[in-house]
Formats: C-alpha cells, structure tokens, sequence
C-alpha cells in the first residue's frame, strides 16, 4: 500500500496527484509542485536499501546520480530532499514527468514492434548509455530492461527515457551481487551474475531487449520462479555455453546484420560484445558490418580446450513454434520425448529406448515442420536427408551412403535423422517394380537401424505413402511408432493464421475464427501461402494486411486436397491402424 494518498503533500512541497508504482525499496507518484506543473517523485526507504545503494559517505548513489544527469533520453533532474513520514526517515527524487507508459505496457496494449521500431528503441537507449558511460567517471544503469523504458506518448520513440537507476553505479564502486529475487537475471551479463560490472554489462542488457523485442522472449530463458539465486546462477551458466539460438521467423526486414548484431551483444565474454554504445549504433545503422560470432564455451576447471563441445543443443522454438496439434504433442511427451531423455530411468524399469517414429499423412501439413522443431523440443543434433542425396546410381553407393550418414550421426550422437519421401529410399520389397539396388537399400537401413537408440540416435521417417514402406522397417525396434498428420481443424487453422500474421504489418480487428471457417480442407502450406501473397499485395499498396485482403486471397486459392484426396488419407490411416472408419469422416486433429 502506497506511504501518500491522492491530494496529500510530500515535504509539504508536492502535491500527490496519482501513485504510480511501488517497488521493493521505493515509490513513485505523480506530483504537481506550487506551481501546479506535474513532475515524478520517487520515494526511497532507507531501511529498504541495501548496503551497495550508498556510497563510501553514506549518501544515497541514485540520488546523486541524479544531480548529474542532463540528457534527452534521461528523465531532467528537479529535486530532492528527505522527509520523516510514518515514523520513517525517506528520501525523494523529483524528476521531469514524462507523459506515456513504459515499453512493456506499450507492447501489450499495441502489439510487437516492426524491425523499424525497434532499431529506433535501440538507438534511443543505446543514446542514454554512452550519455553514462562517458561521465568522467563511468556511470553503469545495470539494471537495463523494457521495464525501465518509458516512452513519451506525445512523441516519437527517439524520445523514450531510461528510467530507474535504483541499481546504476560509478564504475570505480566496489562490486554489489545482485538480488535476483528484484531483478530480472535473464537481461543480466554472465559477470553481473558474479556482482561485476562494466560498460559492456549494459550493451548486453540492450541485446537482450533486441532478442526480446523480436523473437517475444528472452535469451536462454527458462521458468526460475521456484529456484533460488544460487540455482537460477547455475543454470543460466550452464544455458550459456550453448550457442544463441535464433528461431527462424519471418518478419519484414529482418536481416542477418541484425541477427550479428544480437550475438556479438549477447557473447558471454565482455571482450567479445561491442566496447560503446557508439559503436553498437554504427552497427545498427549500418556503418560497420558484423560477422557472426563464433560461438566459445568456457573452459571449466579440470577441462582441456580440445574437448568437443556437446552437441545436444537446441536450436529453436521446439512445439511452441507449432500452432495446435496439442494432442500430438502431448503423445509424443509420453511416448517418446520422455524416453530418449530419460534413457537410463527407462533402462531401470526394462524398457527400451525407441529407435524412431514415422510421420505420415497428406502433404503440405507440415510433416517437415514437425520434425524440425520436434528436434529443438529434445535439443538434439538435426540431420535432414532426402532419399536424393543417398541413393546413386553406382553399386553399392547407396549402401555406403546410409552407412556414412549413421556414421556421422553417432560421432555426433545425441541425433536426429530425418529422413523425408522415406517410401522413396525403403520401398516395399514385395513390389516387383523394386529395383535391385533399393532392395540393398533396405537391407542396410534395417541392419543400421538396429539398437540405434542406445547410440543416442533417433529416426524420423516422412511419408504421404506409408503402406509404400517395406514392412520391416516398421516394425517393433525400428520406426515402430507411427503417427498421422491430418490437415488442420478449426482452432489450428485459426492458430496458424494467428502465427504467420504476427511478425506482419496487420489491421486490427482481424476476425481469425471467421477466416478458419473460409478455409475448411486447406493444409498448413496453402494457409502460409495465403498470408504471404496477402503481405505481398499489402506491400504494394503500402497498407496493412486487412480482413478484406484476406478474405480476397482465400476466394482466389484453392485448397490443394480435394475432399475425396482427404477421404483416401483417412483410409491409410484405417489401414495403418487395422481400422475401419467412414470415408466422409473429417480428421479430428492436424497441423
């Protein structure tokens, strides 16, 4: 509950004319002064800070820090005092007031930012940084979040403030350890982690907002709300080794210049990350080009450098970047993603590890798609072939080919091989059209196959024929888990066209339910198709993608499945599964 209410005065000098926010340690109002201008005032508890928020005279460190700053981009020092209220000792800042909200607010009451936006965010933060970080004696925020960004709705985003130096101090300040439990670790550079900081601790934190603003988390994240600061520490160090992972997205001017521009602020050695903010914002206007970062993991002790680096890593999304199919999902937790995990908790119970699966059902409903970001889910190594790239025309080539591929796949064990058009390398060999050569094909992949599980190799066959696969390569130990990918339902299409427009100058208002209903029978690859020729006519006109655009496309491209294409699917799925079912029956799930 807030110390002022509404219409009482603070130092009998301000006016309180709304609470604003209220902090571990602190609290801000909105404030009119004698002359009825509005102003923010901050209110401190000295028994709410911490030993590192005074410094060696027992002064207040943002307090004084705020006599100095004077810059655009920072909120204009007015005032401050102390006051006894409540049988307490506080201190107070008085600041110029800002009308508008912070970042965060902004995204959730506006939606996502487009690349232009959020280089312009940048600039004007990474403006206030060099502003601190050449103070005669370097200033350092170290507490850089969309939080503590405050834009000015009368403006433009060049304008935003930073916000909140509760945590900022002079570079020459003994280190301070951070409290996790009031900041935010995951905007934190590894040796802030450890109570150290420096100008590159902030040129991180604004890499982490970039991440955040475009891929809609924060890098190496995971849920630390039950953990304590020693375990969230431990396992941030431990995400950390793991290269960057960028998920792809398509978002309109997005570049691989941005993406550089990301890593090398987010390297985990402060030697690494840009050495200003001056050169960060020539890198962001395109002044100096920026190579990828080659990924480092820290040596720990006992280790050699010549040590490989693991390679289960993952690499993006995983099923968060599927819209719908949520009963498939949660199938595969149980019946595979929890085994090949957990291999040694399997083995105690005597149950083996699956070897594979296959992924069957009409094309164009994302079955390479799937795979992908079933991989990411389990953080393996990915492989992806096609029958092309194995089978040769030369004797025994084919053989050798599918040898080396296992061969590769176990150096760099855990892996995921997938395997698309799999009827296409392992046809059924009771077909008298087999050619003699992919019957030698078929005989290898089975004898490959063999226990490929306890060598931290996983299969992933793709097909819209799987009663065109030789049997054996289906059976128990091999791709003995088999599952169908129906065309999308309602909610997914809905799902799905939610996702592909996200990253997208759209309108509002976009009715997504009514647009799944327009296109009943269409599959993953026509709806993607759909949004993209939608953005394509948008860009021409230079508007935004509208419901009626929309709804143009959808009446000008055909499903690519007829319904009784759909009908024939089901019937292998029947098959498949020895059942029975009835040929105008719709799927029940799909992507």
């Amino acid at each position: 509950m807030f110390l002022f209410q509404k219409g009482q005065k603070i130092d009998n000098r301000y006016t309180v004319a709304f609470p604003h926010k209220e902090g571990s340690y602190a609290e801000t109002y909105r404030v009119r002064d004698a002359s009825g201008k509005l102003k923010f005032l901050k209110l401190l508890y000295y028994s709410k800070l911490q030993y590192s928020q005074f410094d060696k005279d027992g002064c207040i460190i943002e307090v004084e820090m705020a006599k100095l700053l004077n810059h655009p981009n920072v909120c204009k020092f007015v005032d401050s005092g102390k006051v006894i209220a409540n049988g307490q000792q506080l201190a107070y800042i008085v600041t110029e007031f800002v009308s508008g909200e912070t970042l965060d607010k902004r995204i959730a009451r506006d939606g996502d930012l487009s690349v232009y936006e959020i280089k312009q965010v940048a600039k004007a933060l990474l403006s206030a940084l060099q502003y601190l970080h050449s103070q005669p004696t370097p200033i350092i925020h170290n507490e850089v979040t969309i939080q503590n960004l405050m834009l000015d709705l009368s403006g433009t985003l060049e304008n935003l403030k930073l916000i909140d130096f509760g945590y900022a101090r002079f570079l020459n300040q003994e280190p301070a350890k951070p409290n996790l439990k009031q900041l935010n670790p995951f905007y934190m550079a590894p040796e802030r982690l450890n109570g150290v900081s420096c100008v590159q601790s902030d040129l991180f934190s604004v890499g982490a907002i970039l991440y955040l603003l475009i891929f809609d988390e924060l890098p190496w994240f995971f849920d630390a709300s039950r953990m304590s600061d020693q375990q969230i520490v431990e396992r941030l160090q431990t995400e950390r080794e793991r290269p960057l992972r960028m998920p792809t997205i398509d978002m309109f001017e997005l570049d691989e210049q941005l993406l550089n521009i990301i890593s090398k602020a987010l390297s985990p050695e402060a030697e690494d990350r840009f050495q200003s903010a001056e050169e960060f914002i020539k890198a962001l206007n395109g002044e100096i080009k920026v190579e990828k970062p080659e990924h480092k993991r820290k040596v720990k002790e006992g280790e050699t450098k010549e040590k490989p680096i693991p390679h289960r890593i993952a690499k993006g999304e995983g099923f968060a970047a599927i819209a719908g199919m949520d009963e498939l999902k949660e199938l595969l937790q149980r019946e595979v993603i929890d085994a090949i995990l957990n291999p040694e908790e399997y083995a105690r119970y005597g149950l083996s590890i699956p070897n594979g699966m296959l992924l069957y059902g009409p094309p164009g409903c994302g079955k390479t798609f799937f795979a992908k970001h079933f991989a990411e889910e389990v953080g393996f190594n990915y492989m992806e072939v096609k029958p092309s790239t194995l089978k040769s025309k030369w004797v025994n080539a084919t053989q050798e080919n599918i040898g080396k591929m296992f061969e590769e796949a176990e150096k760099n064990a855990p892996t995921i091989i997938f395997i698309d058009e799999m009827n296409e390398l392992v046809p059924n060999r009771d077909n008298s059209n087999v050619h003699e050569m992919s019957l030698g094909a078929v005989n290898e992949m089975l004898a490959q196959m063999d226990r490929t599980g306890e060598k931290g190799i996983f299969i992933i066959g793709a097909t819209n024929y799987p009663n065109m696969i030789d049997p054996a390569i289906l059976r128990a130990g091999r791709l003995d888990k088999k599952y169908y990918l129906a065309p999308p339902d309602k909610k997914a299409r809905e799902l799905m066209l939610r996702m592909y427009l996200s990253k997208r100058p759209y309108d509002f208002g976009i009715d997504y339910g009514h647009l799944a209903e327009l296109t009943q029978y269409y599959v993953s690859a026509d709806l993607k198709l759909i949004v993209d020729d939608a953005s394509r006519k948008a860009l021409v006109s230079r508007s935004k993608i509208t419901q009626r655009l929309l709804e143009e496309v959808i009446a000008a491209t055909r499903p690519s499945l007829s319904e009784k294409e759909l009908q024939k699917y089901e019937r292998i799925k029947a098959e498949m599964n020895g059942e029975k079912i009835e040929t105008n029956k719709r799927p029940k799930i799909g992507f």
